[in-house]
């Protein structure tokens, strides 16, 4: 039996407010809204990210999104209200930075070498 699709949780205080956040990281609205307290971003053939809604958990995420362009990826985002820190280069190369949503969950947005 193989994997064939990810759902990575984030779980935040209010899904609205988070969810105006990821649209500025992500540029566009959810791809879901299964419920009230979800939201849902397709962010590959197999791979999504969604948010729920659950205070008592809320800012305890962290995740790894991996782009193919970093730079990029930062300029765009910058030019939609976010700021990134510093950019960051970690054993083997791999360049990243670590975003932090307005509920404390930590987004590292890397890219490898090559």
């Amino acid at each position: 039996m193989g994997i064939e699709h990810l759902f990575a949780g984030i779980p935040v205080a209010d899904r609205d407010a988070a969810a105006a956040w990821y649209e500025l990281l992500l540029g566009r609205p959810p791809d879901l809204l299964p419920s009230e307290t979800e939201a849902a971003w397709q962010l590959t053939e197999s791979g999504w990210i969604y948010l729920l809604a659950d205070a008592e958990r809320a800012g305890s995420a962290l995740h790894t999104l991996l782009v193919d362009d970093l730079d990029a990826f930062i300029a765009r985002i910058a030019a939609r209200g976010i700021s990134a820190g510093p950019i960051e280069t970690i054993a083997g190369g791999v360049r990243h930075v670590v975003l932090t949503d307005p509920d404390g969950n930590r987004l590292n947005i890397g890219r490898p070498p090559g």
